[in-house]
């Protein structure tokens, strides 16, 4: 008898919210300030990042999910770096997914301790050493990616030689470089690294996103900015789109 199906990884990637406060009443006001923002994210699958909330027992998931129905968002998954947080999740039917450490912080701390003054040259070139023996090679793609199609360059970074389509994804855990039209969506920092950046050479992106925190473009983009090369990049957690000038 033929198979009416076949089992296969894959990797969904979703789009977070990052909870700052337990509070429904200031999460529902701040959502209705940006409801006309969310556009053609709506329905779109989200996971909950609750790494800023201390204590599973605080906070009435249930009242939380249905807040954000309320306004099209669906919320998939919770995460956390407190594997104590998977047993609300499963109360609630939903993904649970692991917060590891930040690369950025512990590379920050790691560079502030291996270039001390107290520490001596040895260990400087230990520490090079290590952090270039993690690194993967760039991925690097010589074509368009179109409509549909979604690369995602797990911990590196990512250059596209060619177009990016409307409706096309591309997804890096570090920096992202791309020569061609950006036309799609592009999500740098995807393991949650806020300093990577988004450098586009003919910016016209529907998405952008920089550790989770993204901005959606229904509108053109300033004269500046628009078709125009630009980068992307996170400054005291908000997303700034600056033009690059050529020197």
């Amino acid at each position: 008898m033929k198979a009416a199906f076949n089992v296969k990884s894959a990797r969904l990637d979703t789009l977070s919210v990052q909870l700052l406060t337990d509070d429904l009443t200031l999460i529902n006001y701040e959502l209705k300030q940006r409801a006309d923002r969310f556009g053609n994210l709506r329905n779109m699958p989200f996971t909950l990042d609750l790494q800023n909330l201390t204590s599973p027992a605080r906070i009435d998931l249930g009242k939380l999910f249905a807040l954000f129905a309320q306004y099209h968002l669906r919320v998939i998954a919770i995460r956390h770096s407190d594997a104590s947080w998977a047993s609300l999740a499963k109360q609630h039917n939903i993904a649970f997914s692991i917060l590891p450490e930040e690369q950025a912080n512990s590379r920050v701390k790691a560079v502030a301790e291996a270039f001390s003054p107290q520490t001596a040259d040895a260990n400087k070139e230990k520490f090079i050493s290590s952090v270039s023996a993690n690194a993967l090679p760039t991925l690097v793609i010589d074509r368009t990616i179109r409509t549909g199609q979604q690369v995602y360059a797990e911990k590196s970074d990512l250059i596209v030689l060619g177009l990016v389509s409307e409706g096309a994804e591309i997804i890096a855990d570090g920096n992202i470089h791309i020569y061609g039209p950006l036309r799609g969506r592009a999500l740098a920092g995807a393991d949650g690294n806020k300093d990577t950046r988004i450098f586009a050479q003919c910016m016209q992106a529907e998405l952008v996103s920089v550790a989770g925190i993204y901005r959606i473009f229904d509108q053109q983009l300033p004269a500046h900015l628009d078709r125009r090369p630009a980068q992307i990049f996170l400054q005291n957690d908000r997303l700034v789109l600056s033009a690059i000038h050529a020197h």
